[in-house]
């Protein structure tokens, strides 16, 4: 099952049409992790500003992978930053585009533009769980971002580094279909995109959520 028919035939796409949960990653084990529909829904707040805040310093356009529901990117745009938004799931991009973001509905491993040009990419609210395999999704960050660009990524709050299958779970227990993910703590994180070329410049904690900057080809501190 590709992971862009995961997100779009199932309970999520519906989540995003409401902006309401409750809605949760379902695990082959019987575990689950809850997904912070209302929150993504609703505007930017919280550690949200602190993604912000270092994109206003980078001073670079910003394309958000997996922008979701586009809060982040409709805050760009508000702070006069240009931001593209890139989602799976039409019912997401549908709402980033009711916001007044550009976004488009592809997967970030399809043809995106500015390829190699871009000074900032997102990978926020667990994003680095994309396709189930984090080494191919940080190579891939790295391709898009310009010499010198910055992803700011954030983590996992365990110190993690597993992959599995899931399942979207919504309201009755009714599931989408299984697909590849991941989760990674800070230091497998940074471990592994050291090995795609992306050098940790900055580790921070904001409001429980935990983020890493990584910078494309130089050790160099953020501005």
């Amino acid at each position: 099952m590709s992971l862009t028919t995961a997100w779009v035939d199932d309970p999520f796409a519906e989540a995003m049409q409401s902006g309401r949960g409750p809605l949760w990653l379902r695990r082959s084990d019987g575990g689950r992790l809850r997904l912070e529909v209302e929150r993504w829904c609703e505007p930017a707040a919280g550690a949200d500003h602190s993604l912000l805040l270092r994109c206003l310093q980078l001073g670079s356009p910003v394309l958000d992978l997996g922008c979701g529901p586009g809060r982040l990117v409709a805050e760009l745009l508000a702070l006069g930053i240009p931001a593209l938004g890139v989602d799976v799931t039409g019912a997401a991009v549908a709402r980033t585009l009711g916001l007044g973001g550009p976004a488009l509905c592809r997967s970030v491993f399809d043809r995106l533009p500015a390829e190699g040009r871009w000074g900032a990419a997102l990978l926020a609210d667990g994003n680095l769980g994309i396709g189930g395999d984090p080494d191919a999704l940080l190579r891939r960050s790295a391709e898009l971002l310009a010499p010198g660009g910055v992803l700011l990524a954030e983590v996992d709050p365990e110190e993690v580094d597993e992959r599995c299958t899931v399942r979207v779970e919504g309201a009755g227990g009714r599931c989408g279909p299984p697909f590849a993910w991941a989760r990674l703590g800070a230091e497998a994180a940074a471990h592994r995109a050291a090995r795609a070329g992306l050098t940790e410049v900055e580790r921070w904690v904001s409001h429980g959520r935990r983020f890493l900057a990584l910078r494309k080809g130089t050790a160099l501190e953020l501005p």
